[in-house]
């Protein structure tokens, strides 16, 4: 590590020391309350899908979601001659239950990187950005891969991180498998083609509308979230009929854009199962992090010439509402 670097990274240990009332950063600390939530908000700011969804800090480590859900329609009328009034419970539904596991986002920077770094005045915001961005795309990836809380991850094994936690589909196959459509004519999967289940995507996706509770299922702010390879033929045939004029090309690429299935807006997010439709609102999505459970040691390793973060942090990934939730996977064209 240069001179130059060398200062500059003290500064940040001395910072982040100071925002978190501890004598030194280079010893295992608790994360005080307003620099967790400064990075927090940082992971969540770091990528457009997070921004649109819910990460909520709850101060136990277990229990049910939190978000008040309506479950149903409300309105009524009583005969009050006959019988009493009798309210509906707004948020009487089947819970999706949640448990904070730690989860370790350890990373390690060559000194060859800091040393790159180091030369601009913002070498701080660098360094702390470079990490809430990669937990952000963690969060995503578990999101909808992870299947299980391995006590010991294996990356070669699950390069999706599948053994780090249970994510959004995973909770919908366990709590609610009546949402879930994963076969069809064939054991197995779920056919697209001519002589398939369905004829086409867009008819899969108008049909799968039809697992969510009926008072949802013409909200206007569903959106259907799909496996990017699924989109292939439908967006192809837009991009080639957009070749024979500027104009069409660009109406072409209209449709890229803002492009929607079984008449819903599809949303664009990484890591998405392959074969797979999830139909539901963003904010039924949430990622539960629990309050005063982040720790961090940032360590010098010259051993290694490198510098390691190790951060850990209990948290969970929840539907708010079952009922406002549909998923299909294993499709395959024929």
């Amino acid at each position: 590590m240069r001179k130059e670097t060398r200062i500059a990274f003290n500064g940040y240990l001395a910072q982040q020391a100071k925002i978190n009332d501890v004598t030194s950063a280079t010893e295992k600390f608790t994360v005080a309350a307003a620099p967790h939530q400064k990075l927090e908000s940082a992971i969540q700011e770091s990528n457009d899908f997070l921004k649109k969804i819910n990460i909520i800090s709850v101060d136990e480590q277990t229990g049910e979601a939190i978000l008040l859900g309506v479950n149903g329609p409300t309105a009524s009328r009583t005969n009050t001659s006959q019988n009493a009034r009798n309210p509906r419970d707004p948020s009487a539904m089947t819970k999706c239950p949640y448990s904070c596991k730690k989860t370790d986002f350890d990373t390690a920077f060559p000194y060859a990187l800091l040393d790159a770094w180091a030369k601009f005045k913002d070498f701080q915001v660098r360094l702390s950005s470079s990490i809430a961005e990669r937990q952000g795309l963690d969060r995503i990836m578990i999101g909808f891969n992870g299947t299980s809380a391995a006590a010991a991850t294996d990356l070669a094994a699950n390069p999706l991180l599948q053994d780090v936690n249970k994510g959004w589909l995973q909770k919908i196959r366990e709590v609610a498998p009546e949402r879930v459509l994963d076969h069809g004519a064939t054991p197995g999967k779920v056919t697209i083609g001519a002589t398939g289940d369905y004829k086409t995507l867009d008819g899969l996706v108008f049909d799968a509308v039809q697992m969510l509770d009926p008072w949802h299922r013409k909200r206007p702010d569903l959106v259907v979230v799909v496996d990017r390879a699924l989109l292939h033929e439908k967006q192809l045939a837009a991009v080639e009929k957009g070749a024979a004029s500027n104009q069409e090309e660009n109406a072409a690429g209209e449709v890229i854009k803002k492009g929607r299935l079984g008449n819903l807006p599809i949303e664009d997010v990484p890591f998405f199962i392959e074969g797979g439709v999830m139909i539901s609102t963003l904010s039924n999505l949430s990622i539960y992090v629990q309050t005063g459970g982040r720790r961090r040691h940032l360590k010098d390793e010259p051993e290694r010439d490198r510098v390691a973060d190790y951060q850990s942090s209990n948290e969970d990934y929840v539907i708010e509402d079952l009922g406002l939730v549909a998923l299909v996977e294993n499709i395959k064209r024929v």
